[in-house]
């Protein structure tokens, strides 16, 4: 089937692997809209850089009374269960995850088609490198810019609305971000040459790196 009728789960991470991860946003959704969004603040495990709070604009203080993301490996492993990963520049939100649980119980390699299983939280749908290949180079790649680019904003802001509280309605707001990354799957979904492949293609475009699609595409034949 067309990788956009697998339910897919979006997800951005604000924090650090000093700090930990001080706010999650997650968008469940497949071709057809939105099925869920969710998120929220988190306790820190560690120091909160003044430079990272700059950015995201969450302080100590702010979330010194929240549950620490730790505790949230059942709602995580859930969504893991039930579809893929995605991220604009995964590679940042898989470093985060796995630093608190390095494995994820046992779901659907969805880089194969022969029904094997991984314990691990990829193989991710990364936004970040698929753009590049859809719009060739020039084309902006950071998030805000390429929403902008894609004539998205507009509806990112009408979503925010509905989804994220006032004062988490910016770039660098997890849950924002996510929905951000996730009208960038609906845009994938809806480009000539794009929305009608496999799961399968889509994660092997989802790294630039040739060798480790070889590797994936021989990992089904042994």
């Amino acid at each position: 089937m067309p990788w956009c009728d697998q339910l897919i789960h979006f997800v951005d991470f604000e924090g650090s692997t000093v700090s930990g991860i001080l706010e999650y946003g997650v968008v469940s959704w497949r071709a057809g809209g939105i099925v869920a969004a969710r998120g929220r603040l988190c306790r820190a495990t560690g120091r909160v850089r003044t430079e990272d709070a700059a950015v995201h604009g969450i302080e100590a203080g702010q979330v010194a009374e929240c549950a620490p993301f730790a505790e949230d490996f059942e709602v995580f492993a859930a969504l893991r269960e039930r579809g893929p990963l995605a991220a604009h520049f995964a590679n940042a939100e898989n470093t985060l995850l796995k630093a608190t649980w390095p494995y994820a119980r046992t779901a659907a390699d969805f880089s194969r088609e022969d029904g094997a299983g991984t314990a691990e939280w990829g193989p991710w749908i990364d936004t970040g490198r698929l753009f590049p290949q859809v719009r060739g180079a020039g084309w902006p790649v950071k998030l805000a810019e390429l929403v902008a680019a894609e004539g998205l904003q507009a509806r990112l802001d009408a979503l925010a609305a509905e989804f994220c509280p006032p004062e988490r309605r910016r770039y660098h707001a997890a849950l924002y971000d996510a929905l951000a990354g996730t009208l960038l799957l609906e845009r994938l979904a809806e480009t000539p040459g794009w929305g009608d492949k496999s799961m399968r293609w889509l994660i092997e475009h989802s790294t630039l790196d040739a060798t480790r699609r070889e590797e994936r595409r021989q990992g089904e034949l042994f």
